[in-house]
């Protein structure tokens, strides 16, 4: 066996067991999800956060859960004092450390020091009642009774102009933040995927299942060059850079779902300068 396949059933096995052990999952909660923005909005209506390189994570008012519901085994002390109200935002340590974030949350017997470096940053009250303005009111409020370090309310702010909205991106992004969340300040609570929500970063994502491994050449002899991948609709494409050495001698496996970031689509749908960004995590 050579060593790309060696290191490709070490990723499925390490792939496979993250899935068994993950704590059993209750029904999923229904999200709000973003759509992408486009130019052109009326940059007052909405209400301007960071966009964090987090882990999604829903508070039902007892236990955060995943998007899929599966149970994050959080420590007692780390949701002591949490409200009874259900609670949406990101389980997040710092600015490009996703991979570390993932890491700890997903242990099914928590490394508490590790949980102890991160926070629960909330941006939406799920259920209530009134516009996302009095929404954040609210929230500010609840989290403002709540003593602890762990449990933040993510900062919005309001932007007259694109220019303003893009000198701020800009400043996230130099910042090694990944972009900005716009939130329509007169939005009821919704779910689904809704114009009430949009994203705006310096590049576009998307995710695509691994079919196979593509051996390298070069200083990458005897590992990963590249891995096939297949779109929802069925286009197959290369994604060749944006991994570490790791990742190289450690592929992720056959059938998993990767993000990659790419600038824009080319004649035939293809998207262009396609570089791996992680493993979607299956939680």
């Amino acid at each position: 066996m050579n060593r790309i396949a060696t290191a490709s059933l070490l990723a499925l096995l390490v792939f496979s067991t993250a899935a068994v052990v993950a704590v059993a999952a209750v029904e999923p909660p229904p999200l709000l999800l973003a759509k992408t923005y486009t130019e052109g909005i009326a940059i007052r209506d909405y209400w301007v956060s960071e966009k964090l390189d987090g882990v999604r994570a829903y508070w039902d008012g007892r236990r955060l859960l995943s998007r899929r519901g599966h149970r994050f085994p959080a420590p007692a002390w780390f949701t002591e004092g949490f409200p009874s109200h259900p609670l949406d935002g990101e389980l997040w340590l710092r600015r490009g450390a996703f991979a570390a974030t993932l890491s700890a949350v997903r242990k099914q017997r928590p490394d508490e020091a590790q949980w102890r470096q991160l926070s629960y940053q909330v941006f939406e009250l799920p259920g209530a009642a009134g516009s996302f303005t009095q929404r954040l009111a609210r929230l500010e409020r609840m989290i403002a009774r709540v003593d602890s370090p762990y449990l933040q309310l993510i900062p919005q702010q309001r932007f007259d102009n694109e220019a303003d909205l893009h000198s701020k991106l800009d400043e996230v992004v130099a910042g090694g933040g990944e972009g900005l969340m716009l939130h329509r300040a007169d939005s009821p609570y919704q779910t689904g995927r809704s114009d009430a929500l949009l994203k705006l970063k310096t590049y576009a994502d998307a995710e695509a299942v691994v079919i196979a491994h593509l051996p390298g050449k070069g200083r990458h002899r005897g590992r990963l060059g590249a891995l096939l991948v297949e779109m929802p609709d069925g286009k197959r494409f290369k994604i060749g850079s944006g991994f570490s050495d790791r990742e190289r001698d450690n592929p992720p496996p056959v059938g998993a779902r990767v993000t990659y970031k790419y600038y824009g689509l080319s004649a035939r749908g293809i998207p262009r300068f396609a570089s791996f960004l992680r493993v979607r995590p299956a939680l």
